[in-house]
Order: C-alpha cells, then sequence, then structure tokens
C-alpha cells in the first residue's frame, strides 16, 4: 500500500508530471523524423504513417467548462473511421498541452490540424484511458472520459490546450499510433484575479421586415404583413423565442429595433398577410402576445439601448445615400420614434445614444452619419478599429466630435458566427470564448479592463444558445465581472489605444450594400407622401405607417437581398400611390357654352377615409382670347375640401369672346403650389350668338305675346255677346260679363262714331263690325295706359 501510494504520489507531482511529458516529446521527434526522411517518403505518406486524419474525433461534451479544484473533468464524443480499412485496438487518451502564453497562441492552436507529439502533449494513459471496439471503414463509436482535474497536471493559471486523441492500428499500420485528435480549450484560474475584466455582452433583438405600409380598407386600419414568417420566430423554439428566454437569465446589454417591437405588437390584434394578390387573414395572435409579455420580464432591470427604427444601414447611406438629397433626414425622426416605440411597449427608457453599423466596420464617412442621427456612441469592431498593442485595450476611445467608439472584440464577437447545430461546434466555440476572456485578463493582471462583445445582428436560436453557454461559463466571476454598454462607454480610455477611424472600408462589405438607386426610391416615396399628407384632415392615420415602412426600406437587413429589397420599396410607393388616387377629378365630356357667359362645372371625388383640405382646383383655359374664366382670366382657382366618402362640384364662370373649340385643363394642386394627381383635359365649344340674332329672336317672342293677348280677349269678348243673344235678363249677367259688353258697347261707338246707352245691345252687324274693325288695336286696348293714347269721354276701363 505504501509503494502504491508513493506511486500516486510521484505520478501528480509536478516533477513527474514535466518528466512524462519530455519523454513523450523525446520519444516522438525522432521517430517523427525518421518518418519524414524514409526513402521516397513524401508528405502524405508521411500523414499515413502518423494516421493522425484516418480517424474524426468529435468532442460533443467538455463539463465544466471552467473547472476549479476538485471538480472531475468530463469529455464525451464520437470518433468516425474515415479511411478505408478497419481500426483496431483503439483507445481514446486525453492530453494535455502546455499553457498558452497570449491570445494569439490560442489562435495559432486552434488553427492547428493533425498530431503533433511536440505541442499536443503525451496522454494521461492507465485509467483514464477509454478502449473503443474495432471501427469498420465509415463506422463511430462514442466514449466519454472523466478525469479529475488534479489529474491534469495544470499547475498555473491560465489558458491550457485540451486534446482528445484516438490510438490503433489498421492492416497497413504495422503498429499503434495516433489516427485523430481533436483540440479545445481549457481555461483554468481556480481562484479570483486580483483584477478582473469588465465583460458587456450585447443581445441583440433584430429581425428581417416583415410590416408593409398598406393598412386594411377599414377605419381600424388593419395591418397587412409580407408574410408570416415573424410567426415562426417568436414561437416556442423558434430563434427571438429563445433570445428571450436565453436572455431572461444573463447580465447582457439588450439592443433592440423598435421596428420589431411595433411589428410583433401588430400580430397581437387582427392582421392581415399577403397571398398572392389578395389577403388572408393572420391566426398568430397568441404567439405575439406571450413573446412581447415574456419580453416585458425579461428586461426588467436590464439596460435596453434602441436602434434607429427600421435599424437603417448607417454604411449604405454613408457610401451611397449622401449622394441623394433628402436621405439623411429620416435618422433623427427613426431615434425619435425608437425611444417613444420602446418606452410605450417595454415600459422602460432605452438609451438611444448608441450607433451600430454593419459588423462594426467604420470609416469618417460613417462616424458623420451615425451622428447625424443624434447618438454620440458608435459600436465598432477591433478589426475595423485595429491596434499595435501586447494587449486588448478599453473597449470607450475618443475619435474627435465629442464621438466615442465602443470598439467591441473581434474575435469575441465572432466566435458562434458559424454553424452551432452539431454539439461539436458549439462546445469548441464555448471552450474557445472563454479561453480569449481568461487571456485577456492575463494580458495585464494588474490592470483591470473593460471589454464589449457584439454578435451577430441575428443570431440563429443555436448561435444564441451556444453563446448564453459561454456567457454562463463567465459566472463564477473569478476572471470576468458583467457589465453593461452604457457602463463600458463611460470607462476611461486607454491612453495608449488607437483612436484613428480607418479611411477605408472593407470592399466584401460594399458589395452588399443598398445602391443609389435605393436611396432614389426613398426620396420619391417620401416625396409623394410629403405631398399627400398636406390635405389629409388626420395625417397620423398615413404618415405614421408609411413613414415607419421608408425606415423599414433602408433597413440593414437587406443587405444580399437587392431583389427583396427592390420588391419591398415598389409596394410601399404602389400603395401610397392607390390612396392619393382616392382623390381625383372626375373624367368629364365636352362642353357646348351657348351664349356670352355661362358656368364650367369640375367634380372632384374624395373616397378616403377622412376628409380632405388645403386642395385648389385650378382651371386654364388655353385659348383666353375666346374664352375667359372668373372675370376675364385665363386661369381660375377655388379651393376645395371635401368630407370622407364625398364628392364637391366646382364651378368656373367662363365668358365667351368668339366661337370655336376651346382646350380646357383642370389639375389640383396643395395649398403650398405642388401638383396633386393627374391634370384632366376637356374642350369647351363656343357657339357666340350676335346682336342682330338676339333682336330677331327678341323680337318673335314679343308677337308670340301678342298673339296669345290677342285670342284671349277675343274669346272673352265672344262669350259676351252669346250671353247677350241668348236674352239673358240684366240682372243674371254676371260682373265680368257686364263689363265686356260695357267695354265692347263703347269700343264700338268710338269706332262707329254713334252713340250707345248703357245696357243697350248693339245689332248684331255692328258686333261683327266691331270685331272687325276692332282687332288691330287689341293690344292697345289690353296695355292700357301704356298705349300712348287718350281715353275718349265716357269710355270705361274696368280691369
Amino acid at each position: 500500500m505504501a509503494e502504491a501510494a508513493d506511486f500516486q504520489s510521484m505520478r501528480r507531482s509536478p516533477a513527474r508530471r514535466w518528466l512524462r511529458r519530455m519523454t513523450a516529446v523525446s520519444a516522438g521527434v525522432p521517430l517523427l523524423a525518421g518518418l519524414l526522411h524514409l526513402p521516397g517518403a513524401s508528405a502524405a505518406h508521411a500523414a499515413e504513417a502518423s494516421g493522425s486524419r484516418t480517424v474524426d474525433v468529435s468532442l460533443d461534451t467538455v463539463q465544466p467548462s471552467a473547472p476549479v479544484k476538485g471538480d472531475t473533468l468530463t469529455l464525451s464524443g464520437t470518433v468516425t473511421n474515415t479511411g478505408k480499412r478497419s481500426v483496431s485496438a483503439a483507445h481514446v487518451d486525453v492530453r494535455l498541452g502546455s499553457r498558452l502564453s497570449s491570445r494569439g497562441a490560442i489562435e495559432d492552436a486552434a488553427r492547428r490540424t493533425g498530431y503533433s507529439p511536440a505541442e499536443d502533449g503525451a496522454p494521461l494513459g492507465g485509467a483514464y484511458a477509454v478502449a473503443v471496439p474495432a471501427i469498420p471503414a465509415g463506422g463511430s463509436r462514442d466514449f466519454t472520459i472523466s478525469v479529475p482535474v488534479d489529474e491534469l497536471g495544470m499547475d498555473d493559471e491560465g489558458v491550457y490546450q485540451l486534446g482528445v486523441s484516438l490510438s490503433g492500428r489498421t492492416p497497413s499500420s504495422g503498429g499503434e499510433r495516433v489516427l485523430g485528435i481533436e483540440r479545445t480549450f481549457l481555461p483554468w484560474q481556480p481562484a479570483a484575479a486580483k483584477k478582473t475584466t469588465q465583460t458587456t455582452v450585447l443581445w441583440p433583438l433584430i429581425s428581417s421586415v416583415h410590416l408593409s405600409a398598406e393598412t386594411g380598407s377599414d377605419t381600424q386600419q388593419t395591418p397587412v404583413f409580407e408574410d408570416d414568417t415573424l410567426a415562426a420566430e417568436l414561437a416556442p423554439g423558434g430563434r427571438l423565442e429563445r433570445l428571450v428566454a436565453l436572455g431572461a437569465d444573463l447580465p447582457v446589454t439588450w439592443v433592440i429595433d423598435p421596428d420589431l417591437l411595433a411589428t410583433a405588437e401588430a400580430m397581437t390584434g387582427p392582421y392581415r398577410v399577403r397571398n398572392g394578390d389578395t389577403t388572408v387573414p393572420g391566426k398568430n395572435q397568441s404567439v405575439a402576445n406571450e413573446w412581447l409579455n415574456a419580453l416585458g420580464k425579461a428586461v426588467q432591470g436590464d439596460k435596453v439601448v434602441a436602434l434607429p427604427y427600421g435599424d437603417p444601414d448607417l454604411a449604405s447611406l454613408a457610401h451611397q445615400g449622401r449622394e441623394v438629397s433628402g436621405s439623411l433626414r429620416h435618422l433623427r425622426p427613426a431615434t425619435d420614434v425608437a425611444e417613444s416605440t420602446v418606452e410605450t411597449i417595454l415600459h422602460v427608457k432605452p438609451s438611444v445614444d448608441f450607433a451600430w453599423p454593419v459588423d462594426g466596420a467604420v470609416d469618417p464617412s460613417i462616424i458623420n452619419v451615425a451622428t447625424s442621427a443624434g447618438a454620440d456612441k458608435v459600436i465598432t469592431r477591433s478589426d475595423s478599429m485595429r491596434e499595435n498593442l501586447s494587449y486588448t485595450p478599453n473597449a470607450a476611445r475618443p475619435v474627435g466630435g465629442g464621438t466615442t467608439a465602443v470598439v467591441s472584440d473581434a474575435i469575441l464577437s465572432e466566435a458562434f458566427d458559424g454553424d452551432m447545430t452539431s454539439a461539436e461546434a458549439a462546445t469548441l466555440a464555448v471552450q474557445r470564448f472563454l479561453a480569449h476572456t481568461l487571456a485577456v485578463t492575463h494580458e495585464r493582471p494588474g490592470t483591470a479592463r473593460s471589454i464589449v462583445i457584439a454578435p451577430q445582428r441575428m443570431p440563429t436560436a443555436s448561435q444564441a444558445d451556444s453563446l448564453a453557454r459561454a456567457v454562463q461559463g463567465l459566472a463564477g466571476r473569478r476572471w470576468s465581472q458583467p457589465s453593461d454598454l452604457i457602463a463600458a462607454a463611460a470607462v476611461k480610455p486607454d491612453p495608449a489605444a488607437t483612436t484613428r477611424v480607418p479611411s477605408s472600408y472593407p470592399k466584401g462589405l460594399r458589395q452588399k450594400e443598398l445602391l443609389r438607386a435605393a436611396f432614389l426610391d426613398v426620396r420619391t416615396t417620401q416625396s409623394t407622401l410629403d405631398n399627400f399628407a398636406v390635405i389629409l384632415t388626420n395625417r397620423r392615420r398615413v404618415v405614421t405607417p408609411f413613414g415607419n415602412a421608408i425606415n423599414r426600406e433602408m433597413s440593414a437587413s437587406w443587405r444580399g437581398r437587392p431583389a427583396d429589397a427592390q420588391l419591398y420599396r415598389d409596394r410601399v410607393l404602389e400603395d401610397l400611390k392607390s390612396l392619393t388616387d382616392e382623390v381625383q377629378l372626375i373624367d368629364k365630356s365636352d362642353l357646348t357654352l351657348s351664349g356670352r357667359s355661362a358656368t364650367i362645372p369640375v367634380t372632384v371625388q374624395n373616397k378616403l377615409l377622412q376628409g380632405v383640405d388645403r386642395l385648389v382646383l385650378r382651371l386654364e383655359s388655353t385659348k383666353p382670347t375666346r374664352l375667359k374664366l372668373n372675370g376675364g382670366e385665363a386661369v381660375a382657382e377655388l379651393p376645395i375640401r371635401i368630407e370622407s366618402g364625398h364628392s364637391q362640384s366646382v364651378k368656373f364662370t367662363a365668358s365667351a369672346n368668339a366661337n370655336g373649340p376651346v382646350p380646357m385643363t383642370a389639375q389640383l394642386f396643395t395649398e403650398d403650389g405642388r401638383a396633386y394627381g393627374k391634370p384632366m383635359q376637356f374642350t369647351v365649344k363656343v357657339s357666340e350668338i350676335t346682336s342682330a340674332v338676339m333682336l330677331v329672336i327678341a323680337g318673335g317672342v314679343l308677337l308670340l305675346v301678342l298673339a296669345g293677348i290677342r285670342m284671349y280677349t277675343q274669346r272673352k269678348r265672344t262669350a259676351a255677346l252669346e250671353a247677350a243673344g241668348d236674352g239673358l235678363p240684366e240682372d243674371e249677367v254676371s260682373e265680368d260679363e257686364v263689363s265686356e259688353d260695357e267695354v265692347s258697347e263703347d269700343e264700338a261707338a268710338e269706332d262707329t262714331g254713334g252713340e250707345t246707352g248703357p245696357g243697350t245691345a248693339p245689332p248684331a252687324s255692328v258686333v261683327a263690325e266691331s270685331d272687325d274693325e276692332a282687332q288691330p288695336s287689341d293690344p292697345a286696348a289690353d296695355t292700357g295706359p301704356q298705349s300712348g293714347g287718350p281715353s275718349g269721354p265716357g269710355e270705361r276701363v274696368n280691369r
């Protein structure tokens, strides 16, 4: 027993571990050298001799990821025979390499492939070697190894290379050799460091564009979605659901595009989804409600940063949009609406002081555009703001003009960019991430520093899960303390850190930018919206959805998707124009104008769900010498105000000077003089009437009137004579009939020069004669005093 105890003591002693490693190295080097100097041996033959690429070793689990004294390290995975011959007498070993002295050494080790006896270290062997059954060509075997951390021999704090290798034989090998190896890193910090690193992790909630500018044709303005794919991201297991669920338990800074919040909120009520040329009802209200509720709880107590609404592509704006007037005007309003959106939906006050260009790549023009949005802090990345230091400086540094660049660490930020769906990829990424964070602390052990980690904008669910595992690995706080972005930006800058903004921009990123044509489309849509909004009585119903859609047109999510971006911009403009067409002039047919003056009606129709005002209808005569408007002008204008769903007919006064056709143009204008809608053209045919013709017509009308009067008088006289001839008693004759008789008698006496007494009926001949002779004087008699002649003595005119 004593001998066994001495053996174990020797095995665990630093001297023994050093001796074991040196023996393995000295034994391996001559062997390798001999292989390399075999006659006719090529590099391929050397690889076959070492066999390190015959078997693929997958390391799927490293638990715990950052062990302390007394822990047991568990490693599990799979070995797969990728060769053409079976592998026998195989076993899996754990190999601890040397302590890595810098972050550069970590990256060198991560890039190495194949087996290197000098760098991969000797196997622990003994009880920690796991035998593996024979593996046929293409076959796989699982393994699990458990090793007490104290057996690894990690003497000094720092990052160690950890390898898992498979050794065995093939029919052609003639002996045992290493046939495959996988490397990872093991951070060793059993006690808290004297100075820890303040680590800020950004947790982005950003999605692509889903909401259109169109709203339903109802008073509720039912939102219309381009597609329903956001529901899958919000549903349990979806990308955004996982981000919220994971982030709720992590010390992170939430970086949110407010458009995502507004879009999710729009899903909580009735909404519609485009389906070809029509729309169908959306059915994922409960999913959106649950996600927003979970997010509202998750962000409580954490720092929240709101990006400008729609997450505009700052680099595209700087390099392409600045050439198009008006492009930068959207940034400040996008920042203002971002703050109110987050506060309204999440009930937290966000910071809007930060801008985040794609991949943190900057140049002077991007910095200028970012600050024009109101931000005085720009999140960049260390592969853009390159350093010449042997250590990692603080993230914050001034770049002039009162602007602070918050430089995220490129290696840590990109650690989970790849495919993290396999357990091996996720495990290796987590171990590499933890190794680098510990290496940062050990670069300057006596100086506390602050670093920022800004992952990809839209991490997948598996990428988010891997990052969460890495952040949880820092929870022991032995070498890292959590911080937030606001605090990181306020840390005193390292005086040795670069403050020079690079003058160039990566070519690969520039090729994916929005083109100048995109910003020309944006300008067209904005101009149309401005012109339309002027006439609306309730502008918010249109300006809000279309203004937000214009912000989405500049989203960074369109990078690499130019066709989709163009389709979205076209649809926004098409939807807007369909609304402006609801206020229009009604086509009219040609008119004929007879006479010197008349009115010309023009009808304006409003089919919107709100009234319109501040419109002016302008009617123009192209031939004012022939036809003038409203008091002798070639152009006449009248104001327009129309209630929802109504039409208004506007009448212009026209005066003609000559015969012939006159082309007319009607056009709506806003009060500030900008044309609204399409002009309407029609023709007025003038048919002027001369003075002579008017006199002839007037004379004819007068003759017709006089003839009518004469016929009426004759009928009355005839009726009176017939009444007298029938021998009616005098007292039975009506008052009107008496008057007629009296008039007849007087007229007869006057015409014949005799006298007729009252009540005496004239002879029939006299009546007849009187009738014949009285006809020419009937008009003068009917008009009475207007005849111009004096009345005779004894004449009685009772009418």
